[in-house]
């Protein structure tokens, strides 16, 4: 029984990284939200399948001063993405874009290839800096060959539009028109799109090991949070919530105990 809920969860896990939207339907019927009884608190209680959301290595973390390790071993994040046919989805528990099978692009990690699945919007952040909360957070969720999960996370704050949210702009739109419709598979064609935005070199940023921060909360990610602060407007982050039902507006997981865990800091910069 044991093997075959194993089986069972990486089977979620993979899709729930790929994001079927079939599969996300499924999701979203085992009941999770970001509140009251089916809340975070009881996430790990909701399903066998969400077991690992009471484990020992879970996400996010507050990335706090006295907790986190200066690394001299790290070396610049190593990413090259593409420009490709992408799907803007309604996954009801967050806004995504989904390359639908296509690689669009790679990072690597201690010579490793992660390649890019899909991105996602969460919005209070859910990592911290020192205790300081953002008003959003983007996940760049990328899967090797052996379906090791590595994700990008990029932190936000108010000010000027974000390029890559100006892109689908009217996209946004369209799917928030969709939900109105009550099409429970909301999802809208962005034709090309150009993930060149997130291309650049990385010389500061912070790496765990911890979990996907949505259910099943499978363990042993490599977090990578960039250290560089974007910038996102108030009208922008409406835009990403808009399609999202009440329970799910607010997508933030709360803070998880570090349980012994290294959170270590790579600044080009200062070594």
């Amino acid at each position: 029984m044991g093997t075959r809920i194993s089986v069972s969860i990486l089977m979620v896990t993979l899709l729930l990284v790929g994001s079927s939207a079939c599969f996300v339907e499924e999701l979203k019927s085992l009941g999770f939200t970001y509140s009251g009884a089916t809340g975070p608190q009881r996430w790990g209680n909701l399903s066998p399948y969400f077991s690992a959301c009471n484990g020992k290595k879970q996400s996010p973390l507050d990335l706090a001063k006295d907790k986190v390790i200066r690394s001299r071993n790290f070396k610049p994040l190593t990413r090259n993405y593409l420009a490709l046919n992408a799907t803007l989805y309604n996954n009801g528990f967050n806004i995504g874009v989904h390359f639908d099978g296509q690689i669009a692009g790679t990072l690597v990690i201690d010579g490793k290839n992660y390649n890019l699945k899909q991105l996602h919007w969460h919005s209070p952040s859910e990592h911290r800096i020192n205790g300081v909360q953002f008003p959003a957070e983007l996940h760049l969720v990328h899967l090797a060959d052996d379906n090791s999960i590595a994700v990008v996370a990029i932190l936000f704050q108010y000010g000027k539009d974000d390029i890559f949210i100006s892109q689908i702009k009217d996209k946004l739109a369209e799917l928030a028109e969709e939900v109105c419709r009550r099409d429970k598979d909301a999802h809208i064609p962005l034709g090309n799109i150009d993930m060149k935005e997130f291309d650049k070199r990385t010389r500061k940023y912070w790496r765990y090991v911890g979990s996907l921060s949505s259910p099943p909360c499978t363990e042993n990610v490599i977090w990578n949070i960039l250290g560089k602060v974007r910038y996102i407007s108030k009208a922008q982050i409406d835009a990403i919530k808009a399609p999202l039902g009440a329970d799910y507006k607010n997508n933030s997981r709360p803070l998880q105990p570090l349980n012994g865990r290294k959170i270590e800091l790579f600044h080009e910069l200062s070594n």
